[in-house]
């Protein structure tokens, strides 16, 4: 049996009962064209986004590290870990089981790419510290030879610093343990779904 042609699976849907726009430029859809793409858009965020944003930590499982005793996807899974036996709400958890998804792929910005990631679906309280959380780790870092420790200090007194240094504390810098007994992904799989079903909030472009 031949392989099948990779358009069929470019263009593959999720349900068989969907429809294609058949054209090929925006400029040519019409105000139905939009209903019924949007309408399957929203189905297929419902089905696709948490699955999708779970492949990309468990794409890391295997992978190598630069220096550290566990790689990004067990640190990752340390730091939900610890969440969860603390007794951390759902939430918190997912953010430490997210919080350096990008850490690879974007490392001089993945704070952001973590808010920019769970913004919408989570606290401002969260989404303040994921933006900031490399930062915070710096007062950490005593003999690094070139960052500033004291970066933080440009937020002292803001409402969510102390979550922010007690975050890296706790659940980040901390999180490196080749001997933890970490949790199964399989257990924060539930709570990943849970978050990204809530109704995003309204996020702001800036100028």
């Amino acid at each position: 049996m031949s392989p099948p042609d990779r358009r069929d699976l470019d263009d593959a849907l999720l349900h068989d009962h969907w429809r294609h726009i058949d054209k090929l430029s925006l400029e040519d859809f019409t105000a139905e064209d939009w209903a019924l793409l949007n309408a399957q858009r929203a189905d297929y965020y419902r089905h696709e986004q948490a699955r999708q944003v779970l492949r990309l930590l468990t794409d890391s499982a295997e992978d190598t590290t630069f220096g550290y005793r566990v790689n990004n996807y067990r640190h990752s899974l340390q730091s939900a870990t610890l969440a969860l036996r603390d007794g951390l709400s759902e939430e918190d958890i997912v953010v430490c089981l997210l919080h350096d998804v990008g850490f690879i792929a974007c490392p001089s910005r993945h704070g952001e790419f973590a808010a920019a990631l769970l913004g919408a679906y989570v606290s401002e309280r969260n989404e303040w510290m994921l933006r900031r959380h490399a930062i915070f780790q710096d007062v950490h870092a005593q003999h690094h030879p070139t960052i500033d420790r004291h970066a933080r200090e440009r937020w002292r007194g803001h409402p969510h610093f102390e979550w922010a240094a007690t975050f890296v504390e706790r659940y980040d810098q901390a999180a490196i343990d080749p001997n933890y007994e970490c949790a199964p992904l399989s257990v924060f799989e539930p709570m990943v779904h849970r978050i990204f079903s809530r109704t995003p909030r309204p996020v702001a472009m800036p100028d």
